[in-house]
């Protein structure tokens, strides 16, 4: 027996070194090019994230055959998992309660909305379910990292990919006109720097963005849409947990099969534990700083593999409807917040 256990034991080994010899290639390369676009963006300015689509994009045929192949498929999506689940460090249940009643109403409403209205939007413009559901979290949650955390629970399709990198390169360029725009939009509306940091935080698509505007205007309204933004990508939880609910129970029926209990993704379940941790005080500063840095760059670095895995070609066959949903949305989230901030006064 104890043959057996020293013999399978080593098994197990050579199979987990097989397993990274063939994972590193590829892993190595996304780490590069991640770099790259990081380099870029901290030198030239611009999102970091569409940088790494754009530059992985400009790898597409190393996706296809090769040695890169299967580190691309690692790190599109088990290190994308792991980065999303290490983004429960940069939230705290402090930093939530801390926002008053308003910015709470407004985030609780503004995401099941959006999605609710990206739904419809999509069926009128008659694009696939699962692409209205993905574009409608990506702008009323937190852009691109709704976008990723999202995917990981619909079902995967044909075009999966494809919609995935589209739907995160329109919230992305979306998110940085909104960067410029929005804060001249508050100083037309006479929006106070209270108001302007709500109205910022809950309806400009990701974080950078969101910082940047804020603190265009000053550091008061930069503190307040910062956390704003906070309570947004604190939905994140029971939306992804929804759909991947949703999603579990549909195919039990397809399937024939009677409804069963259907665990949370494990992602998942590392996000909220994590955030919890961090709210109680047992991660130290250094730690938590170190995972958000870690998640940060475990994001990037999936990125450029989703990007690798997507043509250009292929993204321009989309065509005009996805884009026309994605801008409705974001011009339906702007005006909701604008009218309830302006008719709570």
């Amino acid at each position: 027996m104890a043959f057996i256990s020293i013999s399978s034991s080593k098994s197990y080994v050579f199979s987990l070194v097989d397993t990274v010899k063939q994972v590193l290639p590829g892993l190595f390369l996304c780490v590069m090019v991640a770099t790259s676009a990081v380099f870029v963006s901290e030198h030239y300015n611009g999102p970091t994230i569409l940088y790494a689509l754009i530059f992985g994009m400009a790898l597409n045929y190393l996706s296809s055959e090769g040695r890169c192949v299967p580190g691309i498929q690692f790190t599109g999506k088990t290190l994308l998992r792991l980065g999303i689940a290490l983004l429960g460090a940069k939230i705290t249940m402090d930093q939530l309660s801390s926002l008053g009643l308003m910015p709470v109403m407004i985030a609780m409403s503004v995401v099941p909305l959006t999605i609710a209205s990206g739904y419809i939007s999509g069926r009128l413009l008659k694009l696939d379910t699962t692409q209205s559901i993905l574009s409608g979290s990506a702008v009323g949650i937190c852009g691109a990292s709704a976008a990723l955390a999202v995917s990981t629970v619909l079902p995967a399709r044909e075009h999966s990919e494809k919609e995935l990198v589209f739907t995160v390169i329109s919230v992305t360029a979306l998110s940085t006109i909104a960067m410029v725009a929005y804060p001249m939009i508050a100083s037309v509306l006479k929006l106070n720097a209270t108001e302007s940091g709500i109205f910022l935080g809950a309806t400009i698509h990701d974080v950078a963005q969101v910082v940047g505007a804020g603190y265009m205007i000053s550091s008061d309204t930069g503190d307040i849409a910062t956390f704003t933004k906070l309570l947004r990508v604190a939905m994140l939880v029971p939306v992804v947990a929804i759909i991947s609910l949703v999603v579990a129970r549909q195919n039990n029926r397809s399937k024939g099969q009677a409804a069963k209990l259907t665990l949370l993704p494990g992602f998942l379940v590392a996000f909220i534990c994590i955030m919890l941790f961090n709210s109680l005080g047992y991660i130290p500063a250094p730690g938590v700083k170190w995972m958000g840095e870690i998640s940060r760059w475990c994001l990037i670095v999936a990125m450029v593999a989703l990007g690798m895995k997507a043509s250009l070609k292929e993204l321009m066959s989309v065509g005009w409807r996805p884009m026309v949903h994605v801008v409705l949305q974001t011009v339906c989230l702007a005006v909701f917040v604008a009218t309830w901030i302006l008719m709570a006064r």
